[in-house]
């Protein structure tokens, strides 16, 4: 994660702590920061000059372990289907050991504040431009043109962010939500190197298909 210390640490972890099913990180009040996080309110204005810059501070916060340890499964993939399986696995377990950090992305992604939904979506774009060049340079998905690759990056990286809180409150659907979501991935890239052939060659891939 990033590296913080002190009372920036601190703050940011309370909010963590404070987030539920019913709060949003723009719904926290900075006494009430300041005293989860045991400090003096002032403090806050000491590391952070408004609500939406420590919010962005949280988002960073949030972002770099998981994408971290996404990139690492990728590099070490030896298919397009076993990126896919280690990614979603990774992810999803990513998300039901924090729960707090996935519902602030969730929710701040349709927040009240600007600044907030421009730097998650900055974020997403970032997941999304990093996933598609591990995908190139592993050679993963031969046949795609790249712009299609980033393409179905894009919309991967806002499917699983989509299916996030369904895998948290769903214990029951765990299993199904990370197949559907692998299906998903394979199915994007499968399609987009039928593009174009002919009919008979789709049905021949088809039936060579795993």
């Amino acid at each position: 994660m990033q590296t913080l210390a002190g009372g920036k640490l601190k703050l940011v972890q309370a909010a963590l702590r404070l987030i539920t099913e019913t709060r949003s990180l723009t719904s926290l009040g900075l006494r009430e920061l300041a005293r989860e996080a045991g400090l003096n309110p002032n403090t806050f204005y000491r590391h952070f000059k408004s609500l939406d810059e420590f919010g962005l501070q949280v988002l960073g916060y949030i972002a770099e372990d998981m994408k971290a340890g996404v990139r690492q499964l990728r590099q070490m993939a030896d298919s397009s289907e076993q990126a896919s399986h280690d990614t979603v696995a990774f992810v999803y377990h990513y998300f039901l050991a924090n729960p707090a950090a996935t519902t602030v992305a969730v929710r701040e992604l349709h927040g009240p504040s600007p600044l907030l939904r421009r730097a998650l979506e900055a974020q997403l774009n970032a997941s999304a431009r990093e996933m598609a060049e591990d995908i190139i340079e592993r050679g993963l998905v031969p046949g795609v043109e790249e712009p299609v690759v980033h393409e179905i990056s894009h919309m991967t990286i806002r499917y699983i962010l989509f299916r996030a809180m369904d895998y948290i409150e769903k214990p029951e659907q765990r299993k199904r939500i990370q197949q559907e979501t692998e299906r998903f991935i394979n199915r994007q890239f499968r399609g987009a190197l039928t593009e174009g052939l002919p009919e008979s060659a789709i049905i021949a891939f088809a039936k060579a298909a795993p």
